[in-house]
């Protein structure tokens, strides 16, 4: 779960490495797995520094697998250890499960675990363009809990594409999205089941409207998504004035905006979802939408607890 005891943990993995880690860093350096491609790296980060090439970690969940076997260190980050850095990108798991960019695991991996090429000395930085991907998709999320994006990644320290550096797998230049692409990054509205209720919870008081509902159908209409209700919607909150809910309780539609995919909408559209929203230019636009997978008792014992909010 994406939450703010996830994103504590980033700041304290960054700025508080251990003792222990520090003493399994000079271990890893002098062990048998290094590759003999080695150099000695000079940067105004990090000084002079000895560069190896090392086996990407089986168990670095972030980037086994990512495409390469070896990593160079120290990474971009000034982890001098695989340890180090395996230990410390686990931090930045849950930020995958959001899905706000298809390219966040590359440019992530690009930090923690940089390519080794023997015939470049140093790691070889993400490009900016990617950077700057990334970051207009993930710091809303990110914002949502209370954290900005963190200066390690500040994307001005990535060169701009005139020189070597990795970039996204897709088109940089930020075209709009091909009917091959769009809805291949899940809303960030429609929150897995694990982490929906705790959202919701905690967007209920931050939300103009909330409602128990019945979903007859949907529909994609330019770029946005269109939720029809089935039946007569249960209205947990308003925050707006009488006049201004019949006029939205009339439009019979609900919106996702930017045609993102959303699990919720998967499948039959069978049992009660629980929306979170606002009104933006005379419509009714979803900001939580959670489809309840558990039993009718336990979602009547669930509104209770919403409606007892102090609001």
């Amino acid at each position: 779960m994406f939450n703010l005891r996830s994103l504590c943990v980033i700041v304290l993995l960054v700025s508080s490495p251990s003792k222990a880690d520090e003493e399994a860093a000079a271990e890893d350096d002098e062990g048998p797995a290094a590759n003999p491609v080695s150099d000695f790296v000079t940067s105004p980060e990090f000084g002079t520094l000895r560069s190896v090439c090392k086996p990407v970690p089986n168990t670095m969940g972030l980037c086994s697998g990512i495409g390469y076997g070896e990593m160079r260190l120290p990474n971009l980050l000034g982890h001098d250890s695989a340890r180090e850095a395996q230990q410390q990108s686990a931090a930045w798991m849950p930020l995958l499960g959001k899905h706000c960019h298809p390219d966040t695991r590359r440019f992530l991996c690009s930090l923690f675990a940089p390519v080794c090429l023997p015939e470049v000395t140093a790691p070889v930085s993400p490009c900016r363009s990617l950077c700057e991907a990334v970051r207009d998709a993930c710091l809303p999320v990110m914002s949502a809990f209370g954290f900005p994006w963190p200066e390690m990644f500040n994307c001005s320290r990535f060169p701009d594409g005139s020189e070597l550096c990795i970039p996204g797998e897709r088109d940089q230049t930020r075209a709009e999205p091909t009917d091959a692409t769009k809805g291949s990054v899940m809303c960030e509205v429609c929150s897995p089941d694990s982490e929906g209720e705790q959202e919701i919870q905690q967007n209920f008081c931050k939300s103009q409207f909330a409602f128990r509902l019945r979903i007859g159908s949907w529909s994609v209409v330019r770029t946005d998504v269109r939720v029809v209700p089935q039946g007569r919607s249960r209205v947990l909150r308003w925050a707006g004035g009488p006049e201004e809910q019949q006029a939205a309780m009339d439009q019979s539609a609900l919106w996702l905006p930017h045609g993102c995919s959303c699990p919720a909408l998967d499948g039959q559209l069978t049992g009660s979802y629980i929306a979170l929203g606002h009104m933006q230019n005379g419509r009714m636009l979803l900001r939580r939408l959670l489809k309840w997978s558990r039993d009718e008792k336990e979602l009547k014992k669930f509104i209770r607890m919403l409606l007892r909010q102090d609001c």
